[in-house]
């Protein structure tokens, strides 16, 4: 029977949430992201093999303990750690285990929970021993996996225990998912922000962006976009005189894309004039309305 979930990750910020992620899923790594809403999931990376698809998600806000937890940061925490089929807890190994067992346990969580102590490098074998068998000792948690994210240790165990606990579903996505689309959005939707940031009046609500090509090169990404307008009146706006215009706006998408993608990036924006784009069926379907 093919088994398939959503596993949601939470920690506190240090505990190395992105490593393990990466670690786990490899170059195939779907990117992180703040904005992009699949319906009731923010995705952070599929992971396709014969027999399971997981589909990995990260808790929104990063919460520290240290301070009065926000209400409404840990409710959104905790409706996601809710939906999820299996959470898993994630903590530093030269952490302070009570503190981390407290917060966990402030979540009330509802579905089955494994505890994973990263960093496991860090610190001696005798002594990684007693905190598992304390961390065990908890008793919430179906499992407890001591894993090193960086040198890629613990994994398999990992695995084996989350896909134990996975319900028996047929995939939620197809196996080449989901990376590329969601990023191509973001990317869109991060120089659609630009042009918000940077015209007046009705220019960013005629507006709207594709992406035509996104290529990962060794060294680089290479985005090419086109910013779609309905009058050329639009278009030489968004130019500018000498094209300073859409320099800026390229400078500017370029910055946070790099931040987002956490990659250098050749971003290259060229201005189509599509008449009346926002009454065309044909064109809504292509630009993803």
């Amino acid at each position: 029977m093919h088994k398939a979930g959503f596993v949601n990750i939470f920690g506190k910020p240090n505990a190395g949430k992105s490593t393990l992620l990466n670690a786990i899923i490899g170059e195939k790594l779907a990117i992180i992201s703040p904005k992009v809403q699949t319906t009731r999931h923010r995705i952070t990376g599929v992971l396709t093999e014969p027999g399971y698809q997981i589909v990995f998600s990260d808790t929104p806000g990063i919460i520290d303990p240290k301070y009065k937890l926000h209400e409404k940061m840990m409710g959104a925490v905790k409706s996601a750690l809710e939906d999820a089929d299996v959470a898993l807890l994630i903590m530093d190994a030269k952490d302070s285990l009570e503190e981390n067992l407290e917060l966990f346990e402030s979540l009330k969580l509802k579905v089955p929970v494994i505890l994973i102590i990263n960093k496991m490098d860090n610190i001696l074998k005798a002594d990684m021993e007693t905190l598992v068998a304390r961390a065990e000792a908890w008793g919430k948690a179906k499992a407890v996996v001591p894993v090193s994210a960086m040198q890629k240790k613990g994994l398999k165990e990992l695995m084996a225990a989350i896909v134990a606990l996975l319900p028996d579903a047929n995939p939620f996505y197809p196996e080449d998912t989901l990376t590329d689309k969601s990023t191509r959005f973001f990317v869109a939707e991060i120089i659609r922000e630009k042009i918000f940031q940077l015209f007046e009046e009705e220019i960013p609500y005629h507006t709207t962006v594709i992406v035509t090509q996104f290529q990962e090169k060794q060294t680089l990404t290479k985005i090419t976009a086109e910013i779609i307008v309905t009058r050329e009146t639009q278009k030489a706006i968004i130019l500018g005189e000498k094209g300073k215009s859409i320099r800026e706006v390229g400078t500017l998408a370029r910055q946070d894309i790099e931040k987002f993608i956490e990659r250098k990036t050749f971003l290259e924006l060229f201005v189509k004039v599509r008449g009346k784009w926002r009454d065309n069926d044909l064109y809504l379907k292509e630009y993803g309305y």
